[in-house]
């Protein structure tokens, strides 16, 4: 079977249940998040806490920060099962922090944690414990945890102490039990749900993480239907569009419509996956709008500039049936292209070199140019000073004067004509290529605009 992130080619799986910071999207809560994060881990001391409801990118949010500390001298313990009493959560806390397993008695577990976090500090090292899903801890774990930050050296604090939760863990703080921990809490808040605008801002990011290029295209109108059904929870989000990218995957879709999700949150409901708010036949009363280009109309505009490049490839390529004919002339050796086969048989013709009677014969002067002009032989005249021979007339002094000019001219002209340089100047006028055309190129992008205008006409209306 064939997921569906093969199916869109896409690098990775972009709706994936499990926290993945990788994928965090910065929205306006999670920012405010991020900078108390940044402020009290400057601070080095003390509570934060951050709470929100189930999926709202808490585990997110600390891996992020996990991921940023990975180059400093910070040692970080991370607690996620926390369901556990005073003693058993000092262990854990011991054990995480480098302290052999094989001590078992409190006294020493805290000598041995308390030498331990001295030598981190001597050697400009900080220790960090974050306790995940605190909101389950009894009220004598956290006061454990109060007295582990009273560890100090030069008046510093040795450990700091980061609490996540559900909003359980706010009541829990504020129990007038747990005031001395009220009162060393330096940063508090709380991750909201996601706003409509932001839950498609939240799916385009993840879309865009797997690099994500339009394939398949999602109407307008499924956002806010996205947004209505996981009431703006990531971890929502994450499970409808996983399973709204494998329905149409299964379908062979590239477009993701209205009906689409219909189809979707009615499985997920029934299969009392989805916890939302149940959904009424008008809700999915609404037209689709596309505003990316769909994979079809890619696919055709790429086949249109695959043309393209064929008939501009062919215009720079030699033409099939055509071979190079070398001819050689006084001022070095050309090139010329022939037929494949020569006028006297069928045999291919091969790279060879012609003599210059060959070249002569097979020279075609272009059109462009004048022929050279036929001169007549001169007529032969006997000059007479008395009167007339016989079959001759004798002409005047006058028009004989005037015609010797024109005699002497013609006679120059006539000389001149070489037979070898007639035949040089015409092979030389064979071997020059024309002027390039650029009637292909031009055909070739009016092709392609045309085509592209077309396309997303269709499509996008």
């Amino acid at each position: 079977m064939i997921l569906y992130e093969q199916f869109y080619h896409f690098s990775a799986e972009p709706f994936r249940l499990s926290p993945d910071h990788a994928f965090a999207y910065a929205h306006k809560g999670y920012t405010k998040a991020r900078a108390y994060l940044s402020y009290a881990f400057l601070r080095a001391e003390g509570f934060v806490m951050i709470t929100g409801r189930p999926g709202t990118g808490k585990t997110t949010l600390i891996g992020t920060l996990v991921a940023e500390l990975a180059n400093e001298s910070v040692h970080i313990a991370n607690l996620v099962c926390t369901q556990l009493q005073a003693d058993e959560l000092l262990k854990l806390v011991a054990y995480d922090f480098g302290i052999s397993p094989t001590i078992v008695e409190k006294g020493e577990l805290l000598q041995q944690l308390t030498q331990q976090l001295k030598r981190w500090h001597r050697d400009g090292r900080r220790a960090l414990l974050i306790v995940d899903e605190a909101q389950d801890l009894p009220v004598c774990a956290m006061e454990e945890l109060r007295l582990l930050t009273n560890i100090q050296m030069d008046s510093r604090p040795l450990l700091q102490i980061f609490l996540l939760g559900q909003p359980e863990l706010r009541e829990l703080i504020l129990n007038p039990r747990m005031e001395q921990v009220h009162q060393r809490v330096i940063a508090a808040t709380h991750l909201q749900a996601l706003a409509d605008d932001e839950t498609e801002a939240y799916v385009r990011h993840r879309l865009e993480v797997v690099r994500w290029r339009g394939d398949p295209a999602i109407s307008k109108s499924v956002y806010p239907l996205i947004h209505q059904f996981s009431e703006g929870i990531p971890r929502r989000i994450n499970q409808i569009c996983s399973r709204l990218l494998l329905h149409c995957a299964v379908e062979q879709q590239h477009q993701v419509t209205v009906a689409d999700m219909r189809t979707v949150v009615q499985e997920l409901q029934d299969e009392n996956l989805a916890s939302g708010s149940h959904f009424k036949e008008s809700d999915f009363c609404v037209e689709d709008i596309f505003e990316e280009i769909p994979h079809k109309v890619e696919k055709v505009v790429s086949e249109v500039l695959d043309a393209g490049d064929d008939i501009r490839r062919q215009r720079i390529e030699p033409v099939a049936g055509l071979k190079l004919v070398a001819t050689r002339s006084p001022f070095g050796t050309s090139a010329t292209a022939q037929g494949q086969h020569d006028s006297h048989g069928s045999r291919p013709l091969a790279f060879r070199e012609p003599n210059l009677e060959e070249a002569i014969g097979q020279t075609v002067s272009p059109p462009c140019q004048k022929p050279d002009p036929v001169v007549s032989p001169p007529v032969r005249e006997t000059v007479e000073t008395g009167s007339p021979s016989a079959g001759h007339s004798a002409a005047p002094v006058a028009e004989r004067l005037h015609r010797e000019p024109l005699r002497q001219k013609t006679a120059r002209t006539s000389s001149d004509l070489d037979p070898k340089r007639t035949a040089h100047s015409s092979a030389l006028h064979k071997t020059r290529a024309p002027p390039p055309s650029t009637w292909p190129i031009m055909t070739t992008l009016l092709i392609v605009s045309l085509t592209i205008a077309w396309a997303i006409a269709y499509f996008t209306q």
